[in-house]
């Protein structure tokens, strides 16, 4: 026999025992994975209810809860919410509790260690015990049916056998730092914005200030006010900011807009056929496996009325939706809703200076358990206004004064909404809602429409939020918050059109109230604006289409300045075909849609360097952040005139700029090896919607992730869409019509990869089918006795 004769037999029996044991670990892996799949039908006996609550589930995995106890509802959507998402749970109360490290090691340490100097868990529990008994004892039923729901799972979640870890229990203040989780997500825990612009008016001169970090432009689109005026060209040389010996430093820029924020607008019964108002409601977030949202609802005892919406897993409220009388949706007001206060210390640095004298800093001392390591004790250094939590770029210590911290941070208050019966009795509650502060868009069955900020707003005395200030003499404070007749407010507007976007809404007085925190520029909430206009009716449908509106009308302007910069250019023959063909859309077909969009941000790089490097030489760490998201209209004044005065020494001419972004975009974009015709926008705007664990364990993806689909839409436009962020949800429905609504959702209902709901509706989502915002026929039914 020769050796290939002896060869091949062992070969083949080789690859049988390797594909023998690829299905034996694969059959392992899927009944481990089968014993925590959710219970969905029958009946269970909890040993927790008086009063029964039964739950429908459709196709897509939507429940309607129906019971005559609201606490019984509460409970099974607890137990809901832990069978299909208890580890996302989990890490949003960690996540504002500073307790991941406990959960996933020292890889979570350093977030941990910000978090906790604000002492969030304390401050759950204090505003529990705060709260009206009702609405106390609401969350003591959803914490039981989350761990009556978990302990009815065959197994632990997945996730945790994957860590090595045991679930903790639920209890009610968990619920609440679920809520400090969204402040976390849509406010900055360490007033950064106000830190980087208050380093930037204080160290550039100060027309350059006043030309790179606008405060609005032509893109403005308020719901009160105008848009500004164009910026000034600054007198002072760009060579005041730079040395010959000195590199410059270049931070790749990313777009500006592509932040957590939402679009969310409402037409007047004016303007419908059913004479009901209409709303619209897309919440921009990361997007991961599972979603943010759990789509649910419920009867209300006592009534007719009906909740449908979407949910955040950890709270037994409708956070966006209907309830049968009254549709509501949230935008983030990207609003100035904290203070950093400088603090004067004494020569050892010991105390402080307050308008009473000198005070010792309260310490307090957290411990932070890390898994497979000895506990860390963090020092908490507290003031009279708020934990100390950052330093300025001169090194002086910061105390922040944030809503956040305040007992009217954090409530339930979101629960009366299922009582609440018209826009304005909506509108009124507003203060009262204990949320991050949110754009609040209402529409009411019978028409009529309304905007305010929900969340409640601070008397600033003796500041306007723009700067930091010293609080030491008294001049300068917070007196408790505005009442409901000072909040600023929109009330059925001649137009019977309401808009929100992430940018101004306001001027004038309530401008000063809200201040600001780094608002959007203006592009899309105008896109929105102007499309709301372009009819005088409308449908669900119509409003969805808005929703899905990616035309490049804010980059129409880039793409004349890109064509003009090759136009007679024989070596960018190819390019200029594809700019001048690219459609006017981030479609994910389009080449010349991505080469526009990215020359504007490398053009914005190249010119803002010498910039960043001169606060760099102050702050190391300097970065802008949400402080350059005007910086659309001094990078047009410089792409437009080309001033000499402000050109990037690195550069011989504002041509030779220009052509080097559009190189290195080129560049850039042939590095996946494809030629120019398919280096589409698709290839760069491509899904990567991944289970946390993914990004540290891979092989999650192979079981979790959603498909990589090339998506369209972009920053600076009605559709925002990035890999990795987007539309969370797509909802469009008319209170008292929900049958005529429209609810999309990324990835599905369930995180379990088995579920029958586990991507049930991501398609959708992807490709803007008007599924149904309203349950459909019941799949399933499981009574809870």
């Amino acid at each position: 026999m020769t050796d290939s004769s002896r060869i091949l037999p062992r070969l083949l029996r080789l690859s049988v025992a390797i594909l023998v044991l690829l299905m034996l670990v694969t059959l392992c892996v899927w009944i481990w994975l089968r014993q925590s799949l959710p219970l969905l039908e029958g009946e269970l006996d909890t040993g927790a209810l008086t009063t029964p609550a039964e739950i429908r589930r459709d196709q897509q995995g939507v429940p309607f809860i129906q019971s005559s106890d609201r606490g019984s509802i509460a409970f099974a959507l607890g137990f809901l919410h832990a069978q299909e998402r208890f580890f996302q749970m989990d890490l949003l109360r960690r996540n504002s509790s500073g307790e991941l490290s406990e959960l996933v090691g020292a890889a979570a340490l350093e977030h941990d260690r910000e978090v906790r100097l604000h002492q969030f868990r304390k401050r759950a529990e204090r505003n529990v015990a705060a709260m009206p008994e009702s609405q106390r004892e609401i969350l003591e039923r959803y914490a039981a049916g989350v761990n009556s729901g978990l302990e009815q799972l065959g197994a632990n979640p997945w996730e945790y056998a994957l860590l090595g870890q045991e679930p903790r229990a639920w209890v009610p203040s968990d619920s609440l730092l679920s809520i400090f989780s969204m402040y976390l997500t849509l406010q900055s825990q360490t007033g950064k914005f106000e830190l980087r612009d208050n380093a930037l008016a204080e160290l550039l001169p100060q027309d350059l200030y006043e030309f790179f970090v606008p405060k609005g432009g032509i893109w403005d689109a308020p719901l009160i006010g105008q848009a500004r005026g164009p910026v000034t060209l600054p007198e002072t040389h760009i060579a005041a900011l730079v040395s010959d010996s000195e590199p410059l430093a270049y931070l790749p820029m990313q777009s500006e807009d592509m932040i957590v924020g939402s679009n969310n607008w409402v037409v007047g019964g004016a303007l419908t056929e059913h004479g009901s108002a209409i709303i619209a409601d897309d919440m921009h977030l990361s997007i991961t496996v599972p979603n943010i949202w759990y789509r649910a609802g419920w009867n209300v005892p006592g009534s007719e009325r009906k909740m449908r919406g979407a949910t955040l897993p950890g709270g037994p409220i409708i956070v966006a939706g209907s309830n049968g009388q009254v549709a509501w949706g949230f935008t983030n007001t990207t609003a100035d809703w904290g203070d950093l206060i400088p603090l004067e210390l004494s020569e050892d640095g010991s105390q402080y200076r307050t308008p009473d004298g000198w005070a010792d800093f309260t310490v307090e001392r957290e411990q932070i358990a890390i898994k497979g390591e000895a506990p860390e004790t963090l020092e908490v250094r507290k003031t009279i206004w708020g934990p100390v939590v950052i330093k300025d770029y001169r090194g002086r210590p910061l105390a922040y004064r944030w809503v956040a911290h305040d007992v009217r941070g954090a409530n339930m208050n979101l629960l009366r909404m299922e009582d609440v019966s018209s826009t304005e009795e909506a509108l009124n509650l507003a203060p009262q809602l204990g949320i991050p502060h949110q754009n609040f868009v209402i529409g009411d069955h019978a028409g009529n429409i309304g905007w305010t900020v929900a969340g409640p707003i601070p008397r600033r005395v003796g500041l306007d939020g723009s700067r930091s200030v010293s609080w030491a003499d008294g001049s300068a404070r917070w007196e408790g918050f505005l009442s409901v007749e000072e909040q600023p407010r929109v009330y059925n507007p001649p137009s019977h059109r309401i808009w929100t976007a992430n940018s101004r809404t306001m001027d004038g007085e309530f401008l000063k109230v809200m201040g600001d925190g780094g608002y959007a520029l203006g592009a899309r909430q105008q896109q929105i604006r102007d499309d709301l206009f372009a009819r005088e009716q409308f449908t669900e449908q119509d409003l969805l289409d808005i929703q899905l509106d990616d035309r490049a009308v804010f980059l129409e302007r880039w793409q004349e300045q890109v064509s003009s910069l090759i136009a007679g250019n024989d070596d960018y023959a190819a390019v200029a075909k594809q700019v001048k063909n690219w459609g006017g859309r981030a479609s994910a077909d389009s080449v010349g849609y991505r080469i526009v969009r990215n020359f504007r941000l490398k053009f914005i790089e190249l010119a803002t360097a010498p910039v960043l490097t001169y606060m760099r030489r102050h702050d190391k760490g300097f970065s802008f952040g949400r402080v350059n998201r005007q910086v659309e209209y001094p990078a047009w004044e410089m792409l437009e005139k080309e001033p000499a005065h402000l050109l990037n020494p690195d550069f011989e001419s504002w041509h030779a700029l220009k052509l080097a972004a559009l190189d290195q975009v080129l560049a850039q974009m042939a590095e996946g090896g494809l030629p120019l015709h398919e280096q589409t926008w698709g290839v760069q705007n491509t899904a990567k919607i991944q289970h946390p664990l993914g990004r540290a364990v891979s092989a999650v993806n192979w079981f979790t992730a959603m498909p990589a689909d090339p998506l369209p839409g972009d920053s600076h436009m009605p559709r925002v869409q990035s890999a990795s962020k987007g539309a969370s949800e797509r909802m469009v429905v008319a209170p008292g019509h929900e049958e005529l609504g429209v609810f999309h959702m990324a990835t599905g209902q369930s995180a379990h990869p088995l579920s029958p709901f586990f991507g049930n509706g991501h398609r959708d989502w992807v490709e803007g089918n008007p599924s149904s915002f309203a349950e459909k026929e019941v799949r399933y039914t499981l009574t809870l006795k």
